[in-house]
């Protein structure tokens, strides 16, 4: 029996299901409203209905071209995982041949055009960027080499950022790199968090994520002193005119964090990594909904 036959038949709804999570809509999501975040926290002329439109559906479809490319690329190692090995690669779901390449790259590359024509070079720039550092620069040349993988990966958000501001005004200011900065340092300590809850998988599959290469003790402490660069990060807005739902949403996602990550630094185990890791969710959702209503209400 095949590992197709056995998964059951292939009705439309279970097809869909597996295409869906191929392109990893969630976490495209997640980029997109980032994006959009950006685009209301940037000072600037209004951009149209239809604009706003394509910014989102850019950056979500570059987002879920490289995530496709990501389990594309990585359907061996997936099996080694319990995280990972039910993806549609590996179980035999959807068949693991060139013509997704072709599809990823349709995809990335309407994305970017559409982006172009509805908005302005910059923009397109750095939707692509974004697609780029994820499935080149994090899954291609650093996932399997080095620890620092996860951080210069962390790039991807921030480009999501970068890309809504400067659909607004391509000369970005202070606010919205600020705001890319906070992205950028809260994508290890994110990551982290979550490789220390499953480092036996990631030492299996031969990522050299941050806990397998200097243990689980230090890669805590590691996380903890990245959430407190995070933290300082995230209150700089309010020195160049973030106003008070961003200063309170950031400090009270930022102590929440802040909190889990001790604990976790002092004892490092599954419960308290994933705690680090749902408080970093929780902290990322506040500031971007702070950012939020700081832009609209400005």
């Amino acid at each position: 029996m095949t590992t197709a036959l056995a998964l059951g038949p292939r009705t439309p709804a279970r097809l869909a299901r597996d295409v869906l999570g191929l392109f990893k809509l969630r976490i495209g999501v997640m980029i997109m409203l980032t994006a959009l975040v950006g685009f209301a926290f940037t000072p600037g002329p209004a951009l149209s209905p239809a604009q706003v439109l394509v910014l989102a559906l850019s950056v979500m479809v570059a987002s879920a071209s490289a995530g496709a490319f990501n389990q594309y690329v990585e359907a061996e190692s997936d099996r080694l995982m319990a995280r990972t090995r039910k993806r549609a690669f590996v179980t035999g779901a959807l068949p693991h041949t060139p013509v997704w390449l072709v599809v990823i790259g349709a995809l990335l590359a309407v994305s970017v055009a559409a982006a172009w024509w509805a908005l302005n070079a910059w923009a397109a720039l750095y939707v692509f960027l974004g697609a780029f550092f994820y499935a080149v620069v994090y899954t291609v040349w650093l996932k399997r080499r080095s620890w620092l993988n996860i951080v210069v990966g962390g790039l991807a958000g921030s480009f999501a950022v970068l890309a809504g501001a400067a659909a607004v005004d391509p000369a970005i200011g202070a606010l919205p790199l600020l705001l890319a900065l906070v992205l950028f340092l809260w994508t290890p300590p994110h990551f982290w968090s979550l490789a220390i809850a499953n480092q036996d998988d990631y030492a299996a599959a031969g990522v050299p994520m941050l806990p397998v290469v200097v243990g689980t003790q230090r890669a805590a402490q590691v996380v903890f002193w990245s959430t407190v660069a995070l933290v300082s990060a995230s209150l700089l807005p309010v020195l160049f005119g973030a106003g008070a739902w961003y200063f309170a949403a950031a400090a009270i996602g930022g102590a929440v964090f802040l909190t889990k990550s001790w604990r976790l630094a002092r004892r490092p185990n599954r419960k308290t990594a994933m705690a680090s890791f749902f408080a970093s969710l929780f902290q990322l959702s506040l500031v971007l909904a702070g950012a939020t209503l700081d832009g609209v209400l400005r």
